[in-house]
């Protein structure tokens, strides 16, 4: 086996004297957390998962024998294996061949089942997938289980500059490590009294690392009262409940997840909680939502948004015991205007009867594109003499439009309940009053000298 070379051997040296600098066992929040989450793993997967593969940092965790058992995107990118690759191997894949003999697994990591610290930290190298050797800041933690029996090692490494300083404290490593996980995380106590928080959400806040310890939870995210849906979600946490919600909290929409935090011990000692920002994604999804549910050319109701809310129009009604009224209105020689102007011509025609339309349509009414040139205006608690009326404003403002090509339109009424209990009866009466107005209209305009 070769031996280590002299720089080898100086930077194994101050590795091993950096794993014994006595580190208080209170300095180290994030780390007791991790191992928390490793250790009850069920009841965290989430916020496990977030942690795993949001950061940037290599981030795996090794059984008692040495076998790979999780391995996060930021260790794919670090050491170039991906997880299926590399889960189910022997870490000792990622060693060079002078670190074989210093890997004693649970019982190097400064003690294993009983006394002892749990976690250490070193500079060291590894190796990459394609054989090239990467110097590692590296901070290892037993995992414990409920009875402190030591389950494995959680190992979190970040590269270094082999140029700069060839270690660094174990408190920068930490804070790199939690400035970068996405989001704002804490832990509080039972009380809800702020113990810890991080995330790179931080800056954005405008929150100071530490500001926030002490601060009772309920304050910080400005909840009147302890039933407010995040409050509530914290007090479901302490009962030993993981839950998700979504809570407007300074203009920004945040999706809150919080779950019991425990002890060394296994009892509930407090809450967890993680918010991200998903202000952006709410509002593709309901960009998305209207757009699927909205005209395109128009930006009228389409048939499916309209017909919904027909239906629910009509079990409105039938409970209430209120009228409404439907238009049904047909552009008329829409043919014509595509042949003789252009199709740009006959889409401009399509906006204009629809910004008609909504010019008379209160907030409470429907304007919808029905069809290619139909549409449908449902007019909510209405009657007939009032539906005639819009009918009548709407023919009036187009013919005094003077923009080019003149339009008109053939419309019919469906009444509520007069012509019919159902949606369907309701757009029959309403289609066969249309086809004998746009008759009567075509016969007329034959009959014209």
């Amino acid at each position: 086996m070769r031996r280590p070379s002299h720089q080898q051997a100086r930077l194994r040296a101050r590795c091993s004297r950096q794993q014994e600098l006595p580190f208080p066992t209170n300095a180290f929040p994030v780390q007791k957390d991790a191992c928390n989450l490793m250790a009850h793993r069920p009841a965290h997967e989430h916020l496990l998962a977030a942690l795993l593969e949001s950061s940037e940092d290599a981030v795996l965790t090794v059984s008692p024998d040495g076998t790979i058992e999780t391995w996060s995107a930021g260790a794919e990118r670090l050491y170039g294996y991906t997880a299926r690759e590399i889960v189910g191997q022997s870490v000792r894949r990622l060693l060079p061949l002078y670190e074989l003999p210093q890997w004693g697994g649970l019982h190097a990591t400064n003690g294993g089942n009983g006394g002892g610290g749990s976690r250490s930290i070193q500079v060291g190298e590894r190796l990459h997938k394609n054989g090239s050797r990467i110097l590692l800041a590296i901070r290892r933690s037993i995992i414990r289980g409920d009875n402190r029996e030591a389950e494995g090692i959680l190992e979190m490494a970040q590269a270094l500059d082999p140029h700069k300083a060839l270690w660094l404290p174990e408190e920068t490593t930490v804070r790199l490590l939690m400035d970068q996980v996405p989001g704002l995380h804490w832990t509080t106590d039972r009380n809800l009294r702020i113990l810890t928080h991080w995330g790179s959400a931080l800056p954005a806040a405008k929150i100071r690392p530490g500001s926030l310890a002490g601060r009772d939870i309920r304050k910080f995210l400005e909840a009147a009262d302890a039933h407010a849906t995040p409050i509530a979600e914290h007090y479901a946490a302490l009962r030993g409940a993981v839950s998700r919600c979504e809570y407007t909290w300074k203009g920004h929409m945040l999706e809150i997840r919080t779950g019991p935090l425990l002890s060394a011990s296994g009892e509930i000692s407090g809450c967890l909680g993680a918010a991200v920002d998903i202000t952006d994604r709410k509002k593709s999804e309901e960009q998305a939502l209207y757009q699927a549910r909205h005209d395109g050319l128009t930006g009228l109701a389409n048939y499916r948004e309209f017909m919904d809310r027909l239906e629910s129009e009509v079990r409105r009604a039938d409970r209430s015991r209120h009228s409404f009224t439907l238009l049904l209105l047909d552009l008329d020689e829409l043919k014509r205007i595509n042949d003789l102007h252009g199709h740009l011509a006959g889409n401009r025609a399509l906006r204009r009867l629809a910004a008609v339309m909504n010019e008379h349509c209160r907030s409470t009414d429907v304007a919808a594109r029905y069809g290619g040139d139909e549409f449908a205006v449902l007019l909510i608690d209405s009657d007939r003499g009032m539906a005639e009326h819009v009918a009548q404003r709407i023919e009036q403002r187009l013919r005094s439009d003077q923009e080019k090509p003149q339009l008109s339109v053939s419309i019919g009424v469906g009444i509520y309940p007069d012509d019919g209990r159902t949606a369907a009866e309701i757009i029959d009466a309403a289609d066969q009053r249309l086809y004998r107005r746009k008759k009567s209209s075509t016969q007329r305009s034959v009959s014209a000298p």
